[in-house]
């Protein structure tokens, strides 16, 4: 079998943070937080990086990351384009937002025939996680069993604001029930709070496994993006924000029985920059893993 791919999601815009985050340097000396991804999905044996961008960002891409990992992986990119629609969608001609996460892996899928991971361009994840996932994709060989990795999310927090976040309900054998997405997310003392829409508050415990788009597919999960994607533009192509998130594309087929997801649980921190108050926390603590020796000075 062919080694696993792993597709970095990195067409978004970063609205709440403002500039093109997925470039902005965090390591010492100078990496990015794809940087540190990719260099854990190399040491964990994935066998190929597929970039998933814009095209005003080709050449910044290529010469950040395509020419440099020449030789350590194969490397690939594809352009999440808004044109890019099933045949015969009807769309509002003014939409200038990409159609969201489940479209941006439809946008590999030509490339992809192996059992493949997915990654936010500007999350770090840590390399257990990778490894975890690795494992799975490498060992489970069941054509229609997916897996999503489950950070606790005491441990996804950002200080500097509240944080959205997708709440798995989980069974008691270890698989997806489905993905509350939950807005508003206040850290506390003893946890974290959330507004609930009929007033009052939800708190949490902190131990709750969120989904941070860690993904774990394989290529039979195309058809169903597919179908999913179709109904969605049905629906929602005349409106101009509208997006449809990886959740929502699977969450149909799951309550049908037709695909399972296994979550696998990991203790490692979530960090990225949410906002531009978490850019110091995630210099420092990059900062602090390289003088553990658990990253090197230098990636490249």
């Amino acid at each position: 079998m062919d080694k696993p791919s792993l597709l970095v999601l990195a067409a978004g815009m970063g609205s709440r943070y403002g500039g093109n985050k997925q470039l902005d340097q965090v390591g010492p000396s100078g990496e990015t937080i794809i940087d540190y991804s990719i260099y854990d999905a190399i040491r964990v044996g994935f066998g190929k990086i597929i970039f998933v961008i814009r095209r005003d960002i080709e050449e910044q891409v290529k010469s950040r990351f395509i020419d440099r990992l020449k030789g350590k992986i194969e490397v690939d990119y594809v352009f999440q384009e808004i044109t890019d629609l099933p045949e015969g969608a009807k769309v509002n001609p003014e939409r200038v937002k990409p159609w969201g996460t489940s479209h941006a892996i439809l946008a590999a899928k030509d490339k992809i025939k192996e059992p493949y991971g997915v990654i936010n361009s500007d999350d770090f994840y840590g390399y257990k996680s990778f490894e975890i996932l690795y494992d799975f994709l490498v060992n489970n060989t069941e054509e229609n069993t997916y897996s999503i990795v489950g950070y606790r999310l005491g441990n996804t927090l950002s200080d500097h604001g509240d944080v959205n976040r997708g709440v798995c309900q989980v069974s008691v054998d270890g698989l997806l029930e489905n993905i509350v997405e939950t807005k508003q997310i206040t850290k506390t003392p003893k946890g974290a709070v959330a507004p609930c829409q009929v007033g009052g508050q939800k708190i949490f415990t902190g131990n709750e496994f969120v989904s941070m788009n860690l993904w774990g597919f394989k290529p039979s999960s195309f058809k169903y993006l597919e179908k999913e994607f179709r109904s969605f533009i049905d629906k929602h192509g005349s409106e101009l924000k509208s997006e449809l998130d990886i959740p929502t594309s699977v969450d149909k087929f799951v309550k049908s029985g037709e695909i399972k997801i296994k979550v696998l649980p990991t203790d490692e921190k979530w960090f990225g920059v949410t906002y531009k108050e978490d850019k110091p926390f995630v210099v420092e603590s990059l900062k602090k893993m390289v003088a553990a020796g658990v990253y090197p000075q230098s990636i490249y």
